[in-house]
C-alpha cells in the first residue's frame, strides 16, 4: 500500500555525523532504501558536497553518493540533489560545480565568500525537492559541531532549519571515543537545534552491544536524545566507498585467482567505478603508493585523475612509472581510465593553463590536448575488436559517462612511421597498443556493466539492486523498532 505524507512539502530527515567517515553517506543511503520500500517518494539532498567522485546526470554534475542514494530511493537523479559540489584539484583549491555546472567566477572566490552567494541556489532546490517528494532524505557533512564554520554554514544547521529536518547523529565507535564525540557535539549544537536531534546512531561496533551499559542511559540522562540504533561493523555492504580508498577487508574473498592493483594518487577521482570488482569472488583488488604494491599485480589501473599533470608528477616521484613502463613491457595487462588514459600517452600540453604541461608515460603513442571547455556526457559505446588480455570484451556494448578537459589523439610524428595507436571504440573514446595488453579509454563506469563483468570474469557481481535492499534490511533489523517511521510522524 502506498503510505502518502502528504505532498504540501515532504518530511526531512537528516543524517549528521560527529565527524568526516562516521557513516553518513551510508546511512542516507540506507533511508533512501528503507523509505521508498515504505511506498513513499523519496530523493536524497546534500547541499555541499567536496568529492572527486562524481557523476553525471541531466543538467551536469552531482556527487556519487547523491547519485547512489537517489537510485536506493527510486528516483531519477538530478542536479538539485547535490547543487554545490566542490572538486579539490589542490590542497587549496577546488572546482566549483553549482548546479551540475562548472562556475569560474565561484571557483574564484575565497571558500567563505561563497556562502551567501550559493544559499538562494540551494534553498530553492530544497524547496523543490520538497515539493515534488513524500520525504527527503538530507546528508550533512562533517560535523554540525564545527564552530570556525557555523558563521558560514550551508550544509548542516542552516539546512536542517530550512527543511525543518528531524535529525540522527550517528558516530563511529571503532574509532573510540563515541559518547564523548556524541556528547561533545550535542554540547556545541545551539540550544534550539538540539532540539532537532531525534536520535544518536552507533556505528561500527565490534563485539556485545549489552557491554555498551550503562553508556547510552546516562548519555540520554545528559542530553535527553536516546541512542536509536548500535549498527555493526559490516565490511561487504557493497557500497561504493565515497570519500577515500577502500578497506582490503570490504572485498569478497575467496581464493585469489587474480591482483588488480589501482594507483593511488593524491588526486584520484571517480574511485567508486571499481566497487563492482571489490564484488567479484577471486579478486583482489589493491590501492598501490609504491612499485612494491604493484609487483605481483596481473593488472594495473590508472584511474581518473582531478590534476593530471600533478598526479603524474608524483607517481614519478614515487617510481611508479618505471613500474607501469616495465609491466607492460611485459606484457602485463594495463588499464588507463580518463586521465589515466592521459598519463599513459606520449605528452599532455595545455596551451589554456588548465591542467599543466608535461610529458606522459610514453606506453601509447597518444597526445593529449587539454581544452577550457569541460566535456560531461554520458555515453552508450561498443568495444569493436580487442587482443591479448582485453580480447573478451570485444563487441561488448557499454553504457558509461565522460567527465573530462582535454581531447587524446593519435601523436603525429609517431603516427607517420607507423607507430599507431589502434581505435577500439568510436568517438575517440577509447584505444589499445599493438600488443593487446595496453588499453585506455575516456569512459567512466567500464566495470559497472554487468556484460564486461561476465565476459571478463565469467560470474555476476553482486547487482546494486541487492545492495540497496541489504542496507535498508539492516538498519531495519538494527533500529530500535518503530524509530524509523517516528522521525517522519
Amino acid at each position: 500500500m502506498n503510505q502518502k505524507v502528504g505532498r504540501e512539502k515532504a518530511r526531512c530527515v537528516m543524517v549528521l555525523g560527529t565527524t568526516s567517515g562516521a557513516g553518513k553517506s551510508w546511512l542516507a543511503t540506507a533511508l533512501c532504501r528503507w523509505y521508498a520500500r515504505q511506498g513513499f517518494k523519496v530523493a536524497p539532498f546534500k547541499a555541499q558536497n567536496m568529492s572527486n567522485n562524481a557523476r553525471v546526470v541531466a543538467g551536469g554534475e552531482i556527487g556519487s553518493a547523491q547519485y547512489f542514494q537517489a537510485l536506493a530511493a527510486r528516483a531519477v537523479p538530478d542536479v538539485r540533489m547535490n547543487p554545490l559540489l566542490l572538486k579539490p584539484e589542490r590542497d587549496t583549491h577546488s572546482q566549483v560545480i553549482l548546479m551540475g555546472q562548472v562556475n569560474a567566477e565561484l571557483t574564484g572566490l575565497p571558500w567563505r565568500g561563497r556562502s551567501e552567494r550559493v544559499w538562494p541556489q540551494i534553498a530553492q532546490a530544497l524547496d523543490e525537492l520538497r515539493a515534488g517528494n513524500d520525504i527527503v532524505v538530507i546528508e550533512g557533512a562533517g560535523s554540525p559541531a564545527e564552530i570556525n564554520l557555523m558563521d558560514s554554514d550551508i550544509v548542516n544547521l542552516r539546512v536542517a532549519r530550512h527543511a525543518d529536518a528531524r535529525c540522527l547523529l550517528v558516530t563511529d565507535i571503532d574509532r573510540g571515543g563515541a559518547f564523548a564525540h556524541l556528547y561533545g557535539t550535542w554540547a556545541l549544537m545551539p540550544e534550539a537545534d538540539r532540539a532537532r536531534l531525534a536520535g544518536f546512531v552507533l556505528n561500527k561496533f565490534r563485539g556485545d552491544a549489552a557491554l555498551l551499559a550503562p553508556a547510552p542511559e546516562r548519555l540520554r540522562e545528559l542530553t535527553g536524545v536516546p541512542t536509536l540504533a548500535t549498527l555493526p561493523m559490516w565490511w561487504q555492504h557493497g557500497l561504493p566507498e565515497e570519500d577515500g580508498v577502500f578497506d582490503e577487508r570490504s572485498t569478497a574473498g575467496g581464493e585469489v585467482r587474480l591482483t588488480v592493483a589501482v594507483v593511488a594518487y593524491p588526486r584520484i577521482s571517480n574511485l567508486d567505478e571499481f566497487q563492482p570488482l571489490k564484488n567479484v569472488a577471486g579478486l583482489r583488488l589493491r590501492w598501490a603508493r609504491s612499485p612494491a604494491e604493484l609487483a605481483d599485480a596481473d593488472w594495473i589501473v590508472l584511474p581518473g585523475s582531478k590534476n593530471t599533470s600533478g598526479d603524474l608528477a608524483w607517481l614519478r616521484a614515487q617510481g611508479l612509472d618505471r613500474a607501469v613502463a616495465e609491466h607492460a613491457a611485459r606484457g602485463g595487462a594495463v588499464l588507463g581510465i580518463c586521465g589515466g588514459l592521459q598519463m599513459l600517452g606520449e605528452a599532455l600540453i595545455d596551451p589554456h593553463g588548465v591542467d599543466g604541461n608535461g610529458p606522459g608515460l610514453g606506453v601509447l603513442p597518444l597526445v593529449t590536448v587539454f581544452e577550457e571547455d569541460k566535456t560531461v556526457r554520458r555515453r552508450e559505446a561498443r568495444f569493436g575488436a580487442l587482443k591479448g588480455p582485453w580480447a573478451a570484451l570485444s563487441e561488448v556494448p557499454v553504457r558509461g559517462y565522460e567527465i573530462h578537459h582535454g581531447r587524446t589523439a593519435p601523436h603525429p610524428a609517431m603516427a607517420a612511421v607507423g607507430d599507431r595507436a589502434q581505435p577500439v571504440m568510436a568517438h575517440d573514446l577509447a584505444w589499445q597498443n599493438g600488443q593487446g595488453n595496453v588499453l585506455g579509454l575516456y569512459l567512466h563506469g567500464l566495470f559497472e556493466n554487468p556484460a564486461v563483468l561476465q565476459a571478463l570474469f565469467g560470474a555476476r557481481a553482486r547487482t546494486l539492486e541487492a545492495v540497496f535492499d541489504g542496507l535498508a534490511d539492516h538498519i531495519d533489523f538494527h533500529f530500535e523498532a518503530d524509530a524509523l517511521r517516528s522521525l517522519i510522524a
